[in-house]
């Protein structure tokens, strides 16, 4: 039996938690907060509940298989899943709407065929695909695969180039493969249904005017495995979660901050917290943005192996993923409380398209669910809208307050505009911005990390319009076995990336690692 440090009480850090106390591990978690989840939290205020966090489950089957592993409850026996359909509901500028049926492809071309016109809906699938051969190329390396520090340079030159296929005729001219806006604008030929990807990609924390073609592979996953609503919230995900780790006897130490990961021969033996200068352990697990300081331990070392392990925590990729050239976006949100039923035909998810080149979507999520609510002559909705990094940074306190209303005015507006009625009801709000999210995760500048793909990435374009420089390679997250011997990487900034379903792969993967051993290569 190993003892196992885990920084952090996100998803990811849960889920490696969690598979690797039933392998018979002793388990301890720092959690620098007072409560597990992450940036997966709720707001609670006079009997309404909200997400603060997503709100959606994509790819349910990474919880399925790790319930099953570690436990005798089932996901299903644990939380109540709900499928959504329609999936969703988008409103175009010109007041056109289309609701798109969950899974079924006859009826996505119909749907697309009666709003937007004759061939668009062909037009959409064809392009969900050529999305398939994406999926096909990237899912074991970049779902079911761990990364480990050394074979960063080969997954790099294997995912360099989009697996997209081109299109006969299509782009004959360029020099360079095509991003996902432009995919869009060449295959589906009306503007409207090229929103649909563009938000699918924005969603995750993507640009599509930067994101490779193949990031249509995320809109084909949606599709194909559907969108998911967890009864009381997401928030009941990680409450699961949590009761499966205190189940398997994994040991919480919340508002325990992990000050630095103790080094000891080139080897991970240990963490310091604010209270104890080293807590001794055979392998540490982090799921924080980025590695605490890497130092050496106390005795013979002495400063010649300090010097090695502030070398070794670069190795282990410390900040990997989180600065300013990270891909991700973060997040504007406002909760409503809102008097008055949820009418009878609400859609659970909208996306408000609003007018203005380079304008992003609002998503409204209104969620069917009695526990959210103090009655039945109420309901909750969501609006979110995402930031870009440059809009993140440079924020100071006092402007963000003042900023405050208007925005939460701009989205509700947005909303009413597109006949969703909500302005009216309002009982109160609540506003959360990025720096809410920095607080709650620790996040700089409050990015919620994307998912990697395979393909360069041009670039990553604020409301200014200014951008940084392209890419020459795939986005290659912070690997699952790092460098340094006995340190692990899980959660959103681990390989393979972020979404509630990526950081559960990443909890799989990095406990594979440490049961299996560092040449483990995956289930098959």
């Amino acid at each position: 039996m190993a003892r196992i440090a885990v920084i952090g009480a996100g998803l990811g850090a849960m889920a490696a938690s969690a598979r690797l106390a039933a392998a018979g591990h002793q388990v301890t978690v720092y959690e620098r907060a007072e409560t597990y989840g992450g940036g997966v939290r709720h707001y609670e205020r006079d009997g309404f509940r909200f997400d603060t966090g997503p709100g959606i489950l994509h790819l349910p089957a990474v919880y399925r298989d790790l319930f099953v592993k570690t436990g005798r409850r089932t996901l299903e026996d644990s939380v109540e899943l709900v499928r959504l359909d329609p999936a969703v509901r988008h409103v175009f500028p010109d007041g056109t709407a289309v609701s798109l049926p969950s899974g079924s492809r006859a009826g996505v071309v119909a749907a697309l065929d009666a709003a937007l016109g004759a061939g668009t809906g062909e037009r959409w699938t064809d392009m969900l695909a050529r999305a398939r051969t994406v999926w096909d190329v990237t899912r074991r390396p970049l779902l079911e695969e761990p990364l480990t520090a050394d074979g960063v340079t080969a997954l790099r030159e294997a995912l360099a180039r989009d697996p997209y296929p081109a299109v006969r005729g299509k782009g004959l001219l360029r020099r360079r493969a095509p991003t996902l806006a432009e995919a869009a604008r060449d295959e589906l030929r009306d503007p409207r249904a090229e929103l649909i990807p563009a938000a699918c990609a924005l969603s995750y924390g993507l640009d599509p005017e930067a994101a490779p073609a193949g990031a249509a592979v995320l809109a084909y996953m949606e599709h194909t495995f559907g969108s998911w609503y967890v009864l009381g919230g997401m928030r009941a995900l990680a409450d699961a979660l949590y009761a499966r780790c205190t189940e398997r006897k994994v040991e919480f130490r919340f508002g325990c901050e992990v000050r630095g990961v103790v080094l000891r021969g080139g080897r991970a033996v240990g963490v310091r917290t604010a209270g104890e200068p080293e807590v001794a352990a055979d392998a540490v697990v982090s799921g924080a943005p980025g590695v605490p300081g890497c130092e050496a331990g106390t005795g013979a070392e002495g400063e010649a192996g300090k010097a090695a392990g502030d070398e070794a925590g670069k190795a282990a990729g410390d900040g990997a993923g989180t600065g300013a050239d990270s891909p991700g976006m973060s997040r504007l949100t406002v909760l409503l409380a809102l008097r008055g039923a949820r009418p009878a035909g609400t859609v659970h998810r909208t996306v408000v398209h609003r007018p203005g080149s380079g304008v992003p979507p609002v998503t409204v999520l209104r969620p069917d669910d009695p526990s959210l609510v103090p009655d039945a002559e109420h309901e909750t909705a969501v609006l979110s809208v995402p930031v870009a990094p440059a809009d993140v940074r440079g924020e100071d306190e006092g402007a963000r307050r003042g900023q405050e209303p208007r925005l939460a005015d701009e989205l509700t507006a947005a909303a009413d505009a597109a006949g969703l009625e909500l302005g009216a009801r309002v009982l109160w709000r609540e506003v959360r911005t990025p720096r809410d999210v920095e607080a709650a995760t620790g996040a700089p500048g409050g990015l919620v990390p994307a998912p990697a793909l395979a393909g360069p990435r041009g670039p990553v374009r604020g409301r200014t319009g200014a951008g940084r420089p392209a890419h020459d390679a795939v986005d290659v997250r912070a690997p699952n076995g790092a460098e340094i011997k006995g340190l692990y990487r899980v959660g959103g900034w681990a390989h393979p990336g972020g979404g509630a379903a990526h950081a559960g792969m990443s909890g799989a993967l990095a406990a594979g690692l440490i049961v299996e051993g560092d040449d483990w290569r995956g289930s098959r």
